[in-house]
């Protein structure tokens, strides 16, 4: 049977791959890739964008269809054949994309062609792309010496290993505990929702065992964090989850697992150590400048001023927020110092004192399908677009379901959607590229992504039922879908996120957000499961009162990830490293107001600096929100459905993808640069400037 990751598809054969079809593929790719290009430079006689960059894209996106849908089981449907297939195969990739990017042939015939006189005539995406790749040749190290070239390549294979190493420990220390709590037992769980208890319920089941089964998944992990009224069950599992992958991480009773093989201490460490080298081989001060070397912000100083700047206008309002909940704890059950695992458990207790609503009242009335029904009428209506899901398309699970995107009868796009949290996925929402959009020789091809939530999933005859909190996240996630899936842009390297500066990328996700919270929206996208009664006006109301609940403590808990991450990078030095925790703790002495335990390990399952992007680039999330808050405010002052306003959106951010900078982006839809404003009165802050 020949190899299905050999075959190009339009869409990915999940059916039919199977772990040992993965090593196979990359090696017969990189081969074939290496071929390609000495071929291609060999006989590159007239130097065009025709002759180079073309055939240069079609054979990455060749290596792409087939690494892609690797990549994305290896997170949503992960075994041990797989994941061992993708760990020697990421290593063999990132070789061969250091060789790439330091191939000084490649980078002199791009660097003629952007000084040709055919440079002028490309249009404004190709030329993006050109400059793009000169960047990143130079960040690569085309031009160090050999022995450095040498030493970079090797940085650049220990770290990819490092940081699959850290995903797989997060992913199997979450795994590694549970808490069964038979019948007899069930006190325990007392105040938790009935939802929440049909789906322990089911887990044990799903592990042979009767009872009840609590894990760290989120939609487990948050129920009992929120809802439990036994605060030593709240502590349990508050300890067990900020301490995975750590030294003093648990596992299940009797399970014989030691948490030390786990432990992801000394892949942080070696990782900041490389991190650090490879910032100084290339010329840069730290790992802070060379990650900046690609976003939208222009120096390490202007991203410190900002983190700083945010802080000190939110950390009045969190020190509020968080005394009017320590009294409030107090009061309701004698609590004389609010902890860590009382935190979520008195909130929701304190948002139904003050605004009578819960989440999980609001969940009945936030089924999964009206929700994503809703979703799609919402983004009809800002972008003329059309989504009609497609049964015809292999995936790799029965809960995944496939959508095209079509404007005037013509399909623009494809993604899956894979909303439910199951055992051997990994934690967390994202969206990611399956496809680019890009022109070939026979037409366009067109874009597809994927789109991952890990959302409580149906129980027997109960539909999925969310939180307005996830109501949320998936609307994050299909705004990150749409940058992606409705651009016009048709060289891959700039076409939908690709391109993109990371502190930018976030603009479109969250700037969906803000229609969960329009008074004209909620009867779109919700109805009662049982009733199909709209959410009624006296709760619709109480939910928009408590929009801002808390919003200083949310606002400088994301500071506190920003700013350890920011100076983690920043302010390493290697003569004498210090310790990844005791920059923590001086970031929490400078801004939380909820003191944690000794145990807690944050940083250890920190997966987006250590397993992800965001390195030295956690920032981006606040960076994007002050972007997606003012693009807000127009819409704010036109209406949120103004057709106008929806098509300049579309047409200056989401069509345009990474082909022009994104502050030019912004002022060409706006009118001006960003301005902080508009998200601190989105987030209930004042202004004091």
């Amino acid at each position: 049977m020949s190899n299905p990751l050999r075959v190009a598809h339009r869409l990915p054969p999940f059916a039919h791959i199977r772990a040992e079809h993965v090593e196979p593929a990359v090696d017969a790719f990189i081969d074939e890739g290496r071929k390609h290009l000495n071929k291609l430079l060999g006989e590159l006689k007239q130097l065009s964008w025709a002759t180079l960059v073309e055939p240069l894209e079609e054979q990455a996106d060749r290596l792409n269809q087939a690494w892609s849908p690797v990549g994305h089981m290896n997170a949503v449907v992960n075994s041990d054949d797989l994941r061992d297939a993708y760990n020697k195969s990421v290593v063999k990739l990132t070789a061969y994309g250091t060789e790439l990017s330091q191939n000084t042939a490649l980078c002199q015939a791009y660097q003629q062609l952007a000084d040709s006189e055919e440079y002028a005539e490309l249009s404004i995406a190709q030329q993006k792309a050109i400059d793009n790749a000169l960047r990143d040749f130079r960040l690569a190290g085309v031009s160090l010496a050999e022995d450095k070239k040498q030493r970079y390549g090797e940085i650049k294979n220990r770290l990819s290993e490092l940081s699959t190493q850290f995903s797989n420990n997060v992913l199997d220390a979450t795994q590694a505990w549970f808490k069964l709590i038979g019948e007899e037992q069930k006190d325990l769980l007392a105040g938790m929702p009935e939802t929440a208890l049909a789906q322990a319920a089911e887990a044990a089941k799903q592990k042979n065992l009767k009872g009840y089964v609590i894990t760290l998944d989120i939609p487990s992990y948050l129920a009992v964090m929120t809802y439990a009224d036994d605060r030593n069950l709240r502590q349990e599992m508050y300890q067990a989850f900020v301490s995975r992958a750590s030294e003093g991480g648990l596992v299940a009773a009797d399970s014989g697992d030691d948490p030390k093989q786990w432990d992801n201490s000394s892949l942080i460490v070696e990782t900041l150590a490389l991190r650090h080298e490879l910032s100084v081989l290339l010329g840069f001060e730290n790992y802070a400048e060379l990650s900046l070397a690609t976003k939208m912000a222009e120096n390490t100083d202007q991203v410190e001023t900002f983190l700083v700047e945010l802080a000190e206008k939110s950390l009045p309002v969190a020190k509020q927020d968080v005394e009017e909940l320590s009294v409030f704890a107090r009061k309701a059950q004698a609590i004389d110092k609010l902890e860590a695992w009382d935190v979520a458990y008195f909130s929701e207790k304190l948002r139904q004192e003050k605004y009578a609503v819960s989440q999980e009242e609001l969940r009945p009335y936030f089924p999964a399908g009206r929700v994503v029904e809703g979703m799609f009428k919402v983004v009809n209506t800002l972008y003329d677009i059309d989504v009609e899901e497609n049964k015809n398309v292999e995936k790799w699970h029965d809960d995944v379901r496939f959508y095209d995107i079509s404007r005037n009868g013509k399909v623009i796009a494809s993604f899956y959607l894979d909303l439910y949290a199951r055992n051997q996925k990994r934690g967390g929402a994202w969206m990611d590229d399956c496809r680019a959009r890009r022109r070939t020789e026979t037409g366009v091809q067109l874009p597809v992504a994927y789109l991952t939530c890990n959302f409580t999933p149906p129980v027997g005859d109960t539909p999925a039922l969310l939180t307005h909190d996830e109501v949320t996240t998936l609307f994050h996630e299909f705004g990150h879908g749409l940058h992606h899936m409705l651009t016009k842009i048709e060289v891959a390297a700039v076409s939908g996120i690709n391109g993109v500066p990371w502190d930018a990328v976030e603009l479109p996700s969250q700037f969906l957000e803000n229609w969960c919270w329009e008074k004209s929206v909620i009867p779109l996208i919700s109805s009662h499961y049982q009733t199909d009664e709209v959410l009624p006006e006296i709760m619709l109301e109480k939910l928009l009162a408590a929009k801002n609940f808390q919003s200083g403590m949310q606002l400088v808990r994301q500071l506190e990830f920003a700013m350890f991450d920011f100076r983690l990078h920043r302010q390493y030095e290697p003569e004498a490293p210090r310790s990844p925790q005791s920059v923590l703790d001086e970031v929490r002495a400078e801004v939380a107001v909820i003191e944690p335990p000794a145990y807690n390990k944050f940083q250890n399952s920190f997966g987006h600096i250590f397993a992800g992007g965001y390195a030295a680039g956690y920032y981006s999330y606040k960076w994007a929100e002050v972007l997606s808050a003012d693009a807000f405010s127009l819409f704010e002052e036109k209406g949120v459905f103004d057709k106008e306003t929806g098509k300049q959106f579309l047409e200056n951010i989401l069509e345009r993808g990474g082909s022009e900078e994104p502050m030019a982006l912004f002022k060409r839809f706006r009118g001006r640069e960003p301005e902080i404003g508009p998200l601190l009165r989105h987030s209930g802050i004042s202004d004091l400037s």
